[in-house]
């Protein structure tokens, strides 16, 4: 059976409408704060100058560049493989792949020890001030240099010389990543679009797990490393689904 795609995306949206809202009170005007899990882009300038992303990112920056997230927006970005953790500001708005979340310089990607072929990285907004904190900095001049140049109103740099880790060597924990494609309220709602999906894009992995009696996650995976998921992810943006989820277990 084929479902007309715009009929697909219109049920997809109503039912996780059903799942996602359906307790959310009217009244609340509580600032929702930004946060989620997927790959960074690690900018390099052929990324630029073949049009993959639409701004220019200098490498030895403390920048980050977001899709939506407006300019001045304050992010902590963690590598959940290793908890290293910095904060940033959002220096601009910038246009690139929707399958990653974050587009960062290459001198923040090597501070936070990010595998550059699985570049996973969790994002969590943070409330706005005016100081920015590099806590994975250290304290060399050159460092120092780096951060002074980071377009912020004042910079602290904390120590973590008292806290060196003298055991570097990496780790070979294997990382599975899984898409989510949607939430739903009936199991029977989310088994229909399971068969549709399989059908429309020969992909066999797709699995539908129980969030709670009233929650129903419509998921694909597992992938052993970005690469193994992209395809997927473009099979399915191709389809419509732009709000794809990314998870690592």
């Amino acid at each position: 059976m084929i479902f007309n795609k715009k009929i697909l995306i219109f049920l997809l949206f109503f039912l996780n409408s059903c799942a996602e809202y359906q307790f959310k009170s009217k009244t609340n005007n509580e600032k929702k704060y930004y946060s989620s899990n997927g790959f960074a882009l690690i900018y390099e300038e052929n990324l630029f100058l073949n049009k993959t992303i639409n701004k220019r990112i200098p490498s030895d920056s403390m920048i980050a560049l977001h899709s939506s997230l407006k300019r001045n927006t304050y992010i902590k970005v963690i590598n959940p493989v290793n908890m290293k953790e910095i904060e940033l500001k959002i220096s601009k708005t910038a246009i690139f792949p929707k399958i990653f979340n974050l587009a960062i310089s290459r001198k923040v990607a090597e501070m936070l020890i990010l595998d550059v072929d699985n570049p996973y990285i969790q994002i969590y907004e943070v409330k706005k001030n005016k100081t920015f904190v590099a806590k994975e900095s250290n304290t060399f001049n050159e460092e120092k240099n780096v951060a002074e140049k980071a377009p912020v109103e004042t910079i602290e740099i904390n120590d973590l010389s008292k806290n060196v880790i003298k055991n570097k060597k990496k780790t070979t924990k294997k990382s599975n990543f899984y898409l989510i494609v949607s939430d739903f309220y009936y199991k029977n709602s989310a088994d229909r679009l399971k068969i549709s999906l399989t059908k429309q894009t020969q992909i066999s992995n797709f699995d539908v797990e129980k969030i709670s009696d009233n929650k129903f996650r419509l998921g694909v995976g597992p992938f052993r490393n970005f690469n193994a998921l992209k395809s997927t992810y473009i099979s399915l943006n191709n389809l419509g689904f732009e709000d794809l989820k990314i998870y690592r277990k």
